[in-house]
C-alpha cells in the first residue's frame, strides 16, 4: 500500500459546547471524541497521524502520550483549515504519499469509509479526493460545485454562495485525500480573501483545477458518518448513534438486549453469548463480562470482569471489580474498586463492599459493610454487619477464615483476625484476633424490670 499519513484538525475551542473543555476531548460513547477519527486512520493503516492543536494542547497530547505514530502540530493562530494544514509542513517533512485530512469532531466516521476513500483516490491517481454527502438541509456547510460534465471545479463556503449555490444538495463534509507533493506545494499559496477571512483548504481544488489535476468527490451513503459535533444536541445524537452501532454488533454476537435504545454500552465492552441485557442499564471502561449472565434493569458497571453465569440484579453498582462465575450481586448492591469475589458468591441487597477478597460460596445477604477485608471460603456475614476498617488516620484490614458464621449485627474492628471455622455471636463487638473454632460473644447481660411499663402509664 502506497503511504498514508493522516492530519486531524484539533486545535479550535468549539465555543458553541459552551464548555470549559474543548470539543475535541468532550467523550461520545466511552472515548474522547479526537480518539475516534484517530482510530479510524489507524485501522485504515495510516501512520503517521499528526494532530493539529492549539487550545488545551497539552491535554489533547496527553491522550496519545506513548503512541509511536502520533505527531503534533501546533496551531497559535486559528486561521482556517488551510492555516491548519500548513502548520503540519514540518511534522510531515520528508513524507511522500497521500495525506488523509480528518476533522477531530467527527466521531462517526466509519474505518471502512476511509479505507473506500483512500482506495478511490488512489485507483483514480487523483491530486485530490473530496468526501461528499447528499443533504436535503444544507445549510451551514460549503457546497460542491460541478461543471456539466460532473468534474469537480470548487467548494463554496456557505458565507460565500451565492443564492444559486446555496441551492446545492451535494455537500464538503471537510474530509480528503491528497498527493503530499501537490498538498505542501501549494498550500502557502492560498489566500484569506473570503467573508471569514480565513485560509481554507478547499482553495486548493481551484487550483489544482487550474493546473488540470485530477480532482474527485466521492459521496457517501450514510450522510451520518460526516456529521461534525458543534454542541450539547450534536454530541448526544452521535453517542446514540455509536451506542446503536455498538449494541448491534454485541447483539449479533448472541447477547440480548431486552431494549437496545434504552441500554448504553460503551466502546471497548466485551459480553459474551447467551448474555441478556434489560433496560437502563450501563455499562463501560472497558468491562468484559462473561456467557450466561443476566443483567437486571438499572445495572451500572464500570471497569469490571464478571464471569460466566452471573446475576446482577436490579439498580446494583459496580465499579473496578472482579468476580468469579455463579456470582450473585444485588438488588441495590454496591461493588467499590478493589472487590474481588470467588465462584458462587452471593452479595445481597443494601450490601457494600470495598477493598475485599471474598471466597467461593461465601455470603453478605443485606445491610451489610465490607471494606479493606479478607474472607475466606464459605463464610456467612450476618445482616448488619460491618467492617469497621477506619480509625479516623489509617484504613487496617479484617481477615476471616474458612467456614466462618457472622451473626447479624456484628462490627468486626480492625485490624482483626477471625480463624477458621468460628463462629461469632450476634450482636458482639470484636475487637481481639479470635481463634479457630470458637465462639465469640460480647454483650451486656440482659436484664428484665417485670411490670415497668405498667409504672411508668401511671
Amino acid at each position: 500500500m502506497k503511504s498514508v499519513a493522516t492530519v486531524v484538525l484539533a486545535a479550535g475551542k468549539g465555543t458553541r459546547m459552551k464548555s470549559g473543555l474543548i470539543k475535541v476531548l468532550h467523550p461520545v460513547a466511552g472515548l474522547p471524541m479526537i480518539a475516534w477519527p484517530v482510530a479510524a486512520a489507524r485501522e485504515a493503516g495510516s501512520d503517521p497521524i499528526v494532530l493539529v492543536i492549539g487550545h488545551q494542547a497539552s491535554a489533547v497530547q496527553g491522550l496519545f502520550r506513548g503512541a509511536t505514530d502520533i505527531r503534533c502540530a501546533m496551531q497559535e493562530e486559528q486561521l482556517g483549515t488551510g492555516h491548519a494544514v500548513a502548520c503540519t509542513a514540518d511534522a510531515l517533512a520528508g513524507f511522500r504519499g497521500t495525506v488523509l485530512i480528518l476533522c477531530g469532531d467527527t466521531p462517526l466516521l466509519r474505518p471502512e469509509t476511509v479505507k473506500n476513500m483512500l482506495a478511490y483516490h488512489r485507483d483514480n491517481m487523483a491530486a485530490i479526493t473530496v468526501l461528499t454527502a447528499l443533504m436535503d438541509d444544507p445549510f451551514g456547510y460549503g457546497r460542491v460545485v460541478r461543471d456539466e460534465s460532473g468534474g469537480v471545479t470548487r467548494i463554496v463556503e456557505q458565507q460565500d454562495a451565492t443564492p444559486e449555490e446555496r441551492e446545492i444538495r451535494e455537500i464538503n463534509s471537510g474530509i480528503y485525500c491528497m498527493d503530499s507533493d501537490f498538498l505542501f506545494g501549494n498550500i502557502k499559496g492560498i489566500s484569506n480573501d473570503n467573508a471569514q477571512g480565513e485560509y481554507y483548504v478547499t482553495d486548493l481544488l481551484a487550483i489544482a483545477v487550474r493546473k488540470g489535476l485530477t480532482c474527485l468527490a466521492l459521496p457517501i451513503a450514510d450522510a451520518d458518518e460526516i456529521m461534525g459535533v458543534n454542541d450539547r444536541v450534536q454530541l448526544a445524537e452521535a453517542a446514540r448513534i455509536l451506542r446503536g452501532r455498538i449494541n448491534r454488533d454485541h447483539m449479533l454476537n448472541g447477547v440480548t438486549l431486552i431494549d437496545p435504545d434504552q441500554t448504553y454500552i460503551d466502546h471497548g465492552v466485551t459480553i459474551g453469548a447467551d448474555t441478556t441485557i434489560h433496560p437502563g442499564c450501563r455499562i463501560d471502561g472497558g468491562s468484559i463480562i462473561g456467557s450466561g449472565c443476566e443483567i437486571d434493569g438499572a445495572v451500572s458497571i464500570t471497569d469490571c470482569r464478571i464471569g460466566d453465569d452471573c446475576h446482577i440484579k436490579a439498580a446494583s453498582v459496580l465499579e473496578s471489580s472482579e468476580l468469579g462465575e455463579d456470582v450473585t450481586i444485588g438488588p441495590m448492591a454496591h461493588l467499590r474498586p478493589g472487590s474481588v469475589l470467588g465462584n458462587k458468591v452471593k452479595i445481597g441487597n443494601f450490601v457494600e463492599t470495598k477493598k475485599i477478597v471474598m471466597g467461593e460460596g461465601s455470603k453478605a445477604s443485606h445491610l451489610t459493610y465490607l471494606g479493606d477485608a479478607e474472607i475466606g471460603r464459605n463464610v456467612n456475614i450476618g445482616c448488619g454487619t460491618i467492617t469497621c476498617n477506619y480509625d479516623g488516620v489509617k484504613k487496617h484490614r479484617t481477615v476471616i477464615g474458612d467456614e466462618v458464621f457472622v451473626g447479624s449485627d456484628v462490627q468486626l474492628v480492625a485490624p482483626v483476625t477471625i480463624g477458621r471455622n468460628s463462629l461469632i455471636a450476634a450482636g458482639t463487638t470484636v475487637t481481639i484476633d479470635v481463634p479457630p473454632d470458637s465462639l465469640a460473644l460480647s454483650r451486656i447481660p440482659q436484664v428484665n424490670k417485670e411490670g415497668w411499663r405498667l409504672r411508668k402509664k401511671t
